[in-house]
């Protein structure tokens, strides 16, 4: 359950500290190793030191990308958008750099193609060096040392293997493995080139994050992204022979083609076998990730994460979530909850009251209806199912303000057991909400049964001469709407 993940803190930067740690082994190593490739490419690029600058950037920018998923700092953005810039840049020149290796592997010096090719792509390495060197020197180290200083102190406290990366890696093989399917339909260059994006995205994820899944696939990761980087190489190498001329002689032409053509198919055999067939790696990396309950758990906790980073007082809202999960069950128990209705509403309350304050961080009033907007505008994770998620939000809209009415346009294309089940999620997440003023969270149990007459909640810390209870009167008339009952609320005894 939502409820029963680990508190957060105070107001968001808390929260996130209260989520999160230092790890020197993740993305502050590799930041700090980016620093020391740039020193030593600055001093010659070389292929080698290209490369493996290109590697720790573009660790850097995978786990960025896998840390905005959750959270918004726009600290993230400029680290990528920082990082990219010079990540591209030394990727014209390695392309360069490795058509120069492919021409003179495969056709030698004396090839006439070849020669032409060597001569051309040693101007082009020339000025690639310039431009490379100039964006090495304009690079801002002093920026990318403070993000490396603050930026990994923001990442969720999450151990390696744990369900929301698998939650994480399970969305990048689906999006891989969609595209496999294209690329199987189409045949085309394009569509095996982002076959291979998408099959760097999730091996990125699964380098970073899932270490023992690495040590299982990351040799069939590797070599399946390897192979098709190459088909991608020796199709560029086509291209470029023809655009320069060198290939005007037919007999140059037809053995290059010959041999260009012979050497991407050896390639695609390999990724055939090694993609196709009962063995299939898809296969395989598919029963290691998540399904069914698990999956249903790490889509969870992944609202739960994306709402710690942007509510400004998230341990309040844990309060609050605490305690509509006791209304709930209590209400449950006393039978005013048909066990028809038991599951929805439960799902639905229990994102809802996650998710009910992201709000705050844009607005202090009308807050509920900011909420309503930002949840509305995120993508549900995968293994949470849409439809519930659009609920929660229209839960969280009216957990505040003017309760809603059957015809009101966001209930309009609703089913009578959807509009149930927003109404009594929101209901009992009002009435949690007033049970838990800002700077007084004394009420933790509450206790809920019912007569012939009325529905009773004991609430422990609570006097009935307290002046919450003036805001309480006006907050449990919804749920009492909803239930079609009144609802009294008194003290609990020890």
């Amino acid at each position: 359950m939502l409820t029963n993940l680990e508190p957060g803190g105070t107001n968001a930067e808390s929260d996130a500290a209260a989520l999160v740690h230092v790890d020197e082994t993740g993305l502050a190593a590799w930041m700090g190793r980016a620093v020391g490739e740039i020193e030593r490419t600055r001093r010659d690029l070389t292929p080698d030191a290209v490369h493996d600058l290109r590697v720790a950037l573009r660790r850097c920018l995978s786990m960025a990308d896998i840390h905005m998923t959750m959270d918004p700092f726009e600290g993230w953005k400029d680290m990528k958008r920082e990082g990219r810039r010079l990540f591209k840049r030394l990727g014209d020149l390695r392309d360069a750099q490795i058509m120069r290796e492919w021409a003179g592997r495969l056709f030698g010096e004396q090839d006439p193609a070849g020669q032409l090719m060597d001569a051309y792509l040693q101007i082009q390495e020339a000025q690639l060096r310039r431009r490379a060197a100039k964006t090495l020197d304009g690079f801002n180290l002093k920026k990318w040392q403070k993000w490396r200083s603050r930026l990994p102190s923001r990442l969720p406290s999450i151990p390696p293997e744990d369900p929301v990366f698998l939650q994480l890696a399970l969305e990048r093989w689906q999006a891989a493995r969609e595209l496999h399917h294209q690329a199987l339909r189409n045949r085309s260059r394009m569509s095996f080139h982002r076959l291979r994006i998408g099959l760097k995205h999730f091996r990125y994820t699964v380098e970073n994050y899932l270490p023992h899944r690495h040590e299982l696939w990351g040799i069939d990761l590797k070599q399946l992204q390897d192979v098709l980087g190459e088909y991608h190489d020796l199709h560029i190498l086509w291209q470029t022979a023809r655009q320069i001329g060198a290939l005007q002689d037919m007999d140059v032409r037809a053995a290059w083609r010959a041999r260009l053509e012979d050497e991407r198919g050896k390639r695609l055999q390999v990724y055939r076998e090694k993609a196709l067939g009962k063995g299939s790696v898809w296969s395989i990396w598919r029963s290691g990730l998540p399904s069914g309950k698990e999956l249903e758990q790490a889509a969870e906790r992944r609202i739960r994460l994306w709402a710690a980073f942007r509510d400004r007082d998230f341990a309040r809202t844990e309060h609050v979530a605490d305690l509509a999960a006791q209304l709930y069950e209590g209400l449950e128990q006393a039978g005013s909850v048909a066990a028809a209705e038991a599951t929805l509403s439960r799902v639905v309350l229990q994102a809802a009251s996650i998710m009910c304050n992201v709000g705050l961080a844009v607005r202090n009033k009308k807050s509920h209806k900011a909420s309503y907007r930002m949840i509305s505008a995120a993508d549900p994770p995968l293994g949470f199912p849409p439809e519930i998620y659009r609920l929660a939000a229209l839960a969280a809209l009216y957990h505040r303000g003017a309760f809603p009415q059957a015809d009101q346009r966001h209930f309009m294309g609703l089913s009578g057991e959807h509009r149930r089940a927003v109404l009594l999620a929101s209901a009992i997440l009002r009435l949690a909400d007033a049970l838990s003023p800002k700077g007084d969270a004394r009420i933790h149990r509450l206790a809920v049964g019912r007569t012939a007459d009325a529905i009773l909640i004991s609430a422990a810390g609570y006097l009935e001469a307290d002046p919450l209870a003036r805001r309480l009167a006006a907050a449990r008339h919804p749920l009492e709407v909803v239930l079609g009952a009144p609802v009294l609320i008194r003290t609990l005894g020890d």
